[in-house]
């Protein structure tokens, strides 16, 4: 019989992913004790302090046997190693296998739509795709799709109705008694 090999990353992924479902929420000493606490990790730095010393019966501090495999870390949950994209020279460094782009945040509209039509060609994953109306008129035009059927999908879309919500009644905040006046 031949088995179905999994790739080492999926494989990295399945184990990182049992690794955090492992991993204790660590919060943040005696914060269930205070509300001036938040839960968020402080690392505790006292001499007597219980979640330092690894006291048996307190909740545990991170330590490095909470990490997942090297090779998954990093990884997005696709599998694909992220490569940070800001122009269209830079998907030619990219391995279509391994790595997926994720376009900058500080890229604009227009070279956006460069990137994306470049990365079809390629074939590579863009991690951070949001098509606009004004690219899909643009991929439409160069593929040379009618839009006829997008807009009938789209139509249909708009006609489901929308659930209705029950609205809360406000309460009415009560006037505070001023000094020296009985309370009712």
């Amino acid at each position: 019989m031949t088995e179905k090999k999994i790739s080492p990353s999926r494989e990295a992924l399945k184990l990182r992913a049992r690794a955090k479902n492992k991993k204790p929420k660590f919060v943040r000493a005696e914060s269930w004790k205070y509300d001036r606490f938040s839960l968020s990790w402080r690392k505790p730095r006292g001499l007597d302090n219980k979640i330092r010393r690894k006291i048996k019966g307190w909740p545990p501090g991170p330590s490095m046997g909470y990490k997942g495999p090297k090779i998954a870390r990093f990884l997005h949950p696709s599998g694909y190693r992220e490569v940070i994209v800001f122009n269209v020279a830079d998907l030619s460094t990219i391995d279509p296998n391994t790595q997926a782009a994720r376009i900058s945040h500080t890229v604009g509209k227009r070279k956006r739509a460069l990137i994306i039509a470049e990365a079809k060609n390629l074939n590579i994953k863009i991690l951070n795709i949001k098509v606009s109306k004004e690219t899909k008129e643009k991929t439409e035009e160069a593929e040379g799709e009618t839009p006829e059927a997008e807009v009938e999908t789209q139509k249909v879309k708009e006609e489901k109705p929308k659930k209705e919500t029950k609205k809360k009644a406000s309460k009415k905040a009560k006037p505070k008694p001023k000094k020296g006046e009985k309370k009712q």
